[in-house]
Formats: C-alpha cells, sequence, structure tokens
C-alpha cells in the first residue's frame, strides 16, 4: 500500500467519523475536550487543502444544521497583525531589521495567549457545534502548534477542533514535517 492510497483512505474517513454524534458530542473521549488531530506528509499539503473544501461543501449536505467553522491559520495571524496596526510595520521591519529580528518580535506578538481572545471574538467556538483548522505549517516558527492547543481549551467549549497537522502526531508529541518536534 502507498503513501498515496493510505493518506486517500485516511482522508476518506474523516467525513464519516467528524459529523457522527459520539465524535460531535465528545462520548467515548471521557467528556474531554475533542482536540482531534489528522496528520499527513507535508508533502501531501495542496491535497489536504483540497479535501478541507471537499470537507466544508459536504459537512452540511451529511449533517444538515450543523454549524461549522474554518480556521486557516495563516489568514488569522495576517487578520490579527492588520487589527494591531502591525503588517505594515512587519513588513518595514523585514527590509531593514531582517528575518531573524522579524522572527523574534513575531514570535512574542503572536503568543497563543494573545491571540486567543480574537480567535474568540471571530470564530465564537462555543457557538460552533465543529470547529476546523489548518494553516500550522505555514505560521511556523512564528506560532507553535501546541501552545495554541493548549490556550484554546478554555474558549472551546465542548466544541470539536480537529487540525490538519502536516507531520506525524503520535497521541503524544507533534512533529512538524515529520522533523521537528513542536511538543
Amino acid at each position: 500500500m502507498t503513501t498515496i492510497s493510505t493518506l486517500n483512505e485516511r482522508l476518506d474517513e474523516i467525513l464519516p467519523k467528524i459529523t457522527s454524534d459520539e465524535f460531535l458530542e465528545a462520548k467515548g473521549l471521557g467528556k474531554e475536550i475533542a482536540f482531534f488531530i489528522f496528520d499527513y506528509p507535508a508533502e501531501n499539503e495542496l491535497q489536504v487543502r483540497d479535501h478541507i473544501r471537499f470537507l466544508m461543501e459536504q459537512i452540511p449536505k451529511k449533517k444538515p444544521g450543523i454549524k461549522v467553522e474554518y480556521v486557516n491559520l495563516l489568514n488569522f495571524v495576517i487578520e490579527y497583525l492588520k487589527r494591531r496596526s502591525l503588517l505594515e510595520k512587519t513588513f518595514e521591519l523585514q527590509k531593514t531589521k531582517g528575518d531573524d529580528f522579524v522572527l523574534k518580535q513575531l514570535e512574542k506578538i503572536l503568543h497563543p495567549s494573545k491571540l486567543v481572545p480574537l480567535f474568540e471574538e471571530m470564530f465564537q467556538p462555543k457557538d460552533q457545534d465543529l470547529v476546523l483548522l489548518s494553516g500550522v505549517g505555514s505560521v511556523w516558527p512564528m506560532m507553535r502548534t501546541h501552545s495554541l492547543l493548549n490556550n484554546l481549551h478554555p474558549v472551546m467549549g465542548n466544541t470539536p477542533l480537529v487540525m490538519f497537522y502536516p507531520g506525524k502526531y503520535d497521541q503524544k508529541t507533534l512533529r512538524l514535517f515529520g522533523k521537528i518536534k513542536t511538543g
């Protein structure tokens, strides 16, 4: 069995799983917050993006009335920087001070504890039935996934979150791009 066919099979399993009453009601999870991490080889990013679009079309058909929110982390970070009037300043700093300087500044500015209030305002996770999250690789190394997830716990309520993760996850450790240990 090839990696692609395995990935295709895993992608095909997402829709029935995330639209099941068991998943949406967090049954069988010890009533913990349902954070589901779908890991995949980073080289399949475009295929996964296409599948997320497919999911956003199919979820309401499979589960009418479901309230689902999709969050692309890169778009979210850009919106955050715009709202703080920092996006253009960041570009200027990059030109004058370089990438390393800007990265260090962005790591502070984009700390998940600062982002979560806007996340809650924009996406209202407690009012959703399901939240899909992607763009993890696009915001690295400015933002760390494990830290974001930890900070999202209080605002998610009982809403399940599915994070699409370009790397490896073994139920304990996240390895972005299959190489970089992130949590």
